[in-house]
């Protein structure tokens, strides 16, 4: 109805009234805006129920942060538009100040919510213990552990986490999720194995509940490489990577970013004793089996050695058999060197 006017004088010289009044202005602008509205209506309230969801699937603080970011960036946009405001053209005083005011209010959106780990610093969400100056980390803060592709084709990481021995909530970026899909329906047989056996993990921790997990669609477009788009992602959530690929376990350190790695984590949990090798003991008591006797080493791992039982409170040579290891510990079991 406003615009209609100074539409009908662009294309006639002298509109006549019949034409250019209030009732047919405000009729045809009623009619355009219902016709666009037959096309537009479903994809409004198709982005408004996404826009829903999204922002119900996020954590308060998130939302907080990007409600607070939007409303500084509209405000600037706001005083940057008061001189053009005054202009006469519609242009400068109206397109202009709107899209100024879109562009603003998402990068404050943006900047809010993609800087969390900044703003907490920054507003003192990590405190100072009383008694000194060493500083604590908020026990409230999230606690993020990445999870990479390799890592979830290994499958480890769900006895891992079984355990109970990893803190936090697991992360899977959506970009390592489209890694696995592509993976799962490769032609090459071998490859979909590996795929869907990543996938498989990845429900059984999601469905069994071991420990948080969160899916996330924070992407880096302009990395192509997924080993860079981790590193990345890591540096803003203030998180740690686990794999058990040994080179992007390199690059990561090189990085300055944390990596837990699983095959370090197997290694370091091997028998340090193997068949073939020679220990010195000394018997203390009877075993369970006839004949048996038992040592520890000087950790407490138990060695039991056959005919050991004639040789109470002797030091012998004795020679590694077998190890396992139980729910109580390492056990060794030997036989006396001839």
């Amino acid at each position: 109805m406003i615009y209609l006017p100074v539409l009908w004088h662009a294309i006639w010289s002298h509109p006549s009234h019949l034409l250019n009044n209030a009732f047919v202005d405000s009729l045809i602008g009623a009619l355009v805006f219902f016709l666009i509205s037959l096309f537009a209506v479903k994809r409004v309230i198709f982005t408004l129920v996404k826009m829903e969801k999204y922002l119900s699937s996020k954590n308060p603080l998130y939302v907080l942060m990007g409600t607070i970011g939007m409303i500084i960036g509209l405000v600037l946009a706001i005083l940057i538009s008061i001189v053009l405001f005054r202009t006469k053209y519609l242009i400068t005083n109206l397109i202009l100040p709107a899209l100024l005011m879109i562009v603003f209010g998402y990068l404050g959106f943006i900047l809010g919510t993609t800087k969390l780990n900044d703003w907490k610093k920054i507003f003192g969400m990590g405190i100072k213990k009383a008694s000194g100056s060493v500083s604590a980390t908020n026990s409230n803060e999230v606690k993020y552990k990445i999870l990479d592709t390799n890592i979830l084709i290994d499958g480890r990481i769900y006895e891992v986490a079984k355990t109970g021995f990893i803190e936090g909530t697991l992360l899977v970026p959506k970009f390592v999720l489209y890694e696995l899909q592509y993976i799962a329906d490769s032609s090459d047989s071998q490859k979909r194995i590996r795929g869907r056996r990543g996938l498989d993990i990845l429900n059984k921790l999601q469905t069994e509940k071991i420990m948080p997990i969160e899916v996330t669609d924070k992407d880096f477009e302009d990395i192509k490489e997924v080993d860079s788009k981790l590193i990345h992602l890591a540096k803003d959530v203030n998180g740690s990577i686990i794999t058990n690929d040994y080179n992007l376990n390199k690059v990561i350190q090189f990085q300055k970013v944390n990596v837990l790695n699983i095959n370090e984590l197997a290694s370091s949990l091997k028998p340090r004793f193997v068949p073939g090798e020679h220990l010195e003991v000394m018997i203390l008591k009877k075993g369970t089996e006839r004949s048996q006797g038992v040592a520890f080493l000087d950790d407490g791992t138990m060695v039991v050695v056959e005919e050991g039982k004639n040789h109470l409170n002797e030091r012998l040579s004795v020679e590694v058999t077998s190890s396992i290891q139980t729910d109580a510990g390492k056990m060794i079991f030997a036989k006396i060197d001839e």
